[in-house]
């Protein structure tokens, strides 16, 4: 149990009933048996909430959340076998020595209980029960991929793209495609060293940083002969401008004007490129400096910063070198943070709790710590510039550890805390020293440390303030402004920006919540610059002002995300509401991938010629529907007689076609047509027809007379002799190229057997053809052909 959170953890209204019961004596039973009566009283609050699905389960140390439920009538099922699976520390929590005290002294405390106690009484009464809110520490204890919608938990998934140091570097480059606003306005620019092309946007960027350092060196000195500066100008400055005073001494280098030359020519290419005046520039003219000529620059500004070198004749590059530093500002808003020792802070990306970060000003030694240190693909560097400004209380660095709640994804809705608390540095601040105690304010890393004797007395024991009483500060100096029309509104509008950005990675999972801290520190304007956000913010007691604010906020947590679903004008503490944007349909697929999808398209089918009156449907074996119905073919029969007109609809009734077979592969009717026309000449130039087993709807079966007549006709040898079928009728393309034979002129006999127009088989009298087991109504059936002339195809049919 944390300080002074006794009086946070009042019993359950029915314990406090049995207890007043006992005292008084009201019934035998319950003074001779109080812990029939605890039972009894346990299982009816249980069994109230089991029926009100008030059964929640916490993994972790978290006492306020625990007794808060408690009080709202919430039983709370155990999770013993989670606590092995946990690392005792949240993602920014204290260290582990602690929350292995932490949680040791609550095992304790349950220890102690007595046996009867009631909500262990509850607990295992609810031992088979499922938990329908969870609070964790790590998101990765549970899988809430399984669990139900109606189960409530305190994390979302994929939410790297904010909660890591590389997630949110490369989240705020694609910020102006989500919002209209400039990261470099909020954030320091960042770059990760785990690729060539990164490592040389850093390199280029220390280089431009360099030459505007030595502007603002030239422009410093002539500002301080000027006018006298106090102690803590030079502290903010970091003492550079009192160890390279003009003749100082024969120990100082002396630069050359050219020095600044070419810093002044490094940094008009840098405006030249923003406004993209180096488009149209020659390949020759627009390379800039050479390495050793980078190289001779860097060193040369080292030997300046560090008070090993002065330059005399300053004062003749004053009006130039301030021209340029006031575009470079106007188009850079960090210029400001940059300062003079172009300081850098190096951090693993896998990492919290400030562990292993550590700063840098020389670019060689940034590059080799990366290039010597091999990590594995989850420890990647990050580089992010130092703000070397930061606004100062009693010389002393301090940052800001700010909640915010985001209650759901779609829609966006997040809620503002209206309460932060200040972290001092226990070393007065100094950029002599690139120690993490003096730059680092994280609480895991100055509670090991003792505060510096030479640190204003002013400042708490404990190095921790409420932003109540960083505002009474502001106040006293005659800012009391500041706060309520700077600093909060830009930790807001820097707090629904990273969202924006953030909502198209999440996994926007219903009926989830997650609090979240964002570390802020302040320039010397008061503007806020985001440092991070961390998943599980740490709520342990390790102050007053944590004991305080840290049980309040989870207080109000459970307020939004538990009274409010059941009252929309509930009580919600110090949360504000945000931001809510209107619901978006969600996207096909996450991610901001963009893709273009198309169909695949064919080859257009070479057009059929206009055959009227006969609808083709494709055989069974084709899955591919027809574009367009085959038409019958006319019959050219050079002024027959009018019975052998073949303007015949073949069309059925209510739309009906009569089915009919075709090809599919054209290959395959070339070589089968081929064997049929060599077996027919081998026959004697005689075909039979079968009856086909598609019919026309005014047809009638022929009569027996006329069926052996026919007969009769076919055995007698002197009966006209029968052309081949395909050598007198027109050859006409279907659809799939294969060659179409007209239908039979209405009323001829069909008793002649035909052929397959496929294989050249032999129909039977019903069914699909016995060969290629194929389908066709396109043949002629019970008529004979007789030619008339020497002219191929002259003649007529004759029944």
């Amino acid at each position: 149990m944390e300080p002074g959170e006794t009086n946070r953890l009042p019993s359950l209204e029915g314990e406090r009933r049995a207890e007043s019961r006992l005292k008084r004596g009201g019934s035998q039973d319950l003074v001779s048996s109080p812990k029939l009566d605890r039972f009894k009283i346990a299982k009816q609050l249980t069994d109230k909430a089991i029926k009100e699905k008030k059964i929640f389960s916490i993994c972790g140390h978290y006492p306020v959340i625990r007794s808060t439920l408690r009080r709202k009538g919430w039983v709370e099922k155990k999770f013993h076998f989670l606590t092995s699976l946990v690392p005792s520390v949240d993602s920014d929590g204290e260290g582990v020595p602690e929350n292995k005290h932490a949680e040791g002294k609550e095992n304790q405390d349950v220890a102690l209980e007595k046996a009867d106690d009631i909500h262990d009484v509850m607990s295992r009464l609810v031992k088979n029960e499922t938990p329908y809110f969870l609070w964790t520490i790590k998101r990765d204890v549970i899988d809430y991929h399984s669990l139900s919608c109606d189960q409530m938990l305190n994390h979302y998934g994929k939410t790297a793209s904010f909660t890591t140091k590389i997630g949110l570097c490369v989240s705020m480059r694609s910020l102006p495609w989500y919002v209209q606003a400039n990261p470099d306005t909020f954030f320091p620019r960042c770059y990760s060293l785990c690729t060539e092309s990164e490592k040389q946007e850093f390199l280029d960027d220390f280089r431009q940083t360099v030459a505007s350092s030595i502007l603002k060196w030239v422009v410093s000195q002539q500002s301080s002969r000027s006018k006298p500066r106090s102690r803590r100008e030079e502290a903010r400055d970091g003492g550079a401008s009192r160890k390279v005073p003009e003749g100082a001494g024969p120990r100082l280098m002396g630069l050359s004007g050219q020095f600044v030359d070419v810093a002044c020519k490094v940094c008009k290419a840098y405006l030249g490129r923003l406004e993209h005046e180096d488009i149209d520039l020659t390949e020759d003219s627009a390379m800039g400096l050479t390495e050793d000529e980078w190289n001779d620059l860097t060193q040369q500004y080292y030997s300046l910063v560090h008070g090993e070198a002065f330059i005399p004749s300053s004062r003749n590059h004053f009006s130039q070198c301030q021209a340029l530093l006031n575009k470079i500002t106007s188009v850079n808003p960090q210029t400001e943070i940059d300062g003079l020792r172009n300081i850098w802070i190096i951090k693993p990306a896998a990492k919290s709790r400030g562990r292993d970060i550590v700063c840098m000003n020389h670019v060689e030694e940034i590059l080799e710590l990366v290039a010597v240190d091999q990590p594995p693909a989850k420890d990647k560097w990050v580089v992010q510039k130092y703000i070397e400004t930061p606004l100062l209380i009693y010389d002393t660095k301090f940052d800001i550890r700010q909640w915010f709640l985001v209650t759901d994804w779609n829609p966006l809705t997040i809620w503002f805390y209206k309460e932060s608390y200040l972290r001092f540095s226990t070393q007065r601040f100094s950029l002599d020293k690139l120690d993490s105690a003096i730059h680092l304010c994280n609480n895991s890393i100055q509670k090991h440390l003792k505060n510096d004797k030479d640190r204003s007395p002013l400042l708490p024991c404990h190095n921790m303030w409420t932003s109540t009483r960083f505002q009474e500060y502001l106040q006293k100096r005659g800012r009391g402004a500041v706060w309520s029309s700077v600093i909060y509104p830009s930790m807001k509008r820097a707090i629904t920006n990273t969202m924006k950005v953030a909502q198209d990675h999440v996994e926007p999972r219903k009926n989830s919540f997650e609090l979240y801290g964002a570390d802020f520190i302040l320039g010397r304007d008061f503007r806020p610059w985001l440092i991070e956000i961390n998943s599980s913010p740490t709520m342990h007691a390790s102050t007053p002002v944590t004991a305080q604010l840290c049980a309040q906020v989870q207080e109000d947590t459970i307020k939004v995300v538990v009274d409010r679903k059941a009252d929309r004008n509930c009580d919600i503490g110090n949360f504000e509401l945000l931001w809510k944007q209107p619901a978006v349909e969600l996207p096909t697929s996450q991610g901001s991938d963009l893709l273009v999808e198309g169909v695949g398209m064919r080859k257009a089918r070479k057009p059929m010629p206009a055959i009227p009156s006969v609808d083709v449907v494709p055989p069974l074996s084709d899955i591919h529907p027809l574009k367009q119905r085959c038409p019958s073919a006319m019959l050219d029969l050079g002024g027959g007689p009018p019975l052998m007109a073949l303007h015949q609809d073949f069309t059925l009734k209510d739309g009906q076609v009569l089915p009919c077979s075709l090809p599919v592969h054209l290959h395959r009717l070339v070589e089968r047509s081929a064997k049929a026309k060599s077996g027919h000449r081998e026959s004697g130039g005689k075909i039979e027809l079968p009856s086909c087993t598609s019919r026309h709807p005014d047809y009638k079966a022929p009569c027996p007379t006329l069926a052996k007549a026919e007969s009769d006709r076919h055995s007698d040898p002197n009966s006209l002799h029968v052309h081949p079928l395909p050598s007198v009728l027109p050859s006409v393309k279907t659809v799939e190229g294969a060659p179409f034979q007209p239908p039979r002129p209405p009323g001829l006999p069909r008793a002649l057997p035909a052929p397959c127009l496929v294989c050249r088989g032999s129909l039977p009298p019903a069914g699909p053809c016995k060969r290629c087991r194929s389908f066709c109504a396109a043949v002629l059936q019970g008529a004979s052909f007789v030619p008339l002339g020497d002219e191929p195809g002259s003649g007529l049919w004759t029944p």
